[in-house]
């Protein structure tokens, strides 16, 4: 198998974070990934937002989380396993996932139903 790519934290670009965040898939499954401290199986991943994320898909979306810097990837057996680098970007670019992470959290209520509360938990795990 060919070793996975992870950018050294000088080369992590804001332009290349707010790309890979800009879809909707992949920015939920950061703030899920951020919000929990443990490795996350990209299966966790097969249902975003009530839709079934086909596995092709899904590799594509943590290729690109990786590729900018936001995650590391680390194969175990036939399965990957993922974990936030928000620590280090934090250090190189304070408050930026933050402030990302809790825009999401702030539009997604915006969607919420009337009369229902979300769940805030991805803001919780960043400090900024």
């Amino acid at each position: 198998m060919r070793p996975l790519f992870h950018p050294s934290i000088e080369d992590v670009t804001v332009e290349a974070i707010l790309h890979a965040l800009s879809d909707p898939v992949r920015v939920a499954i950061y703030a899920e990934i951020v919000a929990q401290e443990c490795t996350h199986n990209c299966a966790n991943f097969a249902n975003i937002r009530n839709k079934t994320i086909p596995r092709s898909t899904l590799s594509l979306h943590f290729k690109a989380l990786r590729d900018a810097g936001l995650i590391r990837g680390e194969r175990r057996g036939v399965e990957m396993h993922n974990t936030s680098r928000c620590a280090e970007i934090d250090k190189r670019f304070p408050g930026l996932l933050a402030a990302i992470v809790r825009a999401h959290d702030i539009q997604l209520e915006g969607k919420a139903k009337p009369g229902t509360k979300r769940r805030r938990k991805s803001s919780t795990r960043i400090k900024g």
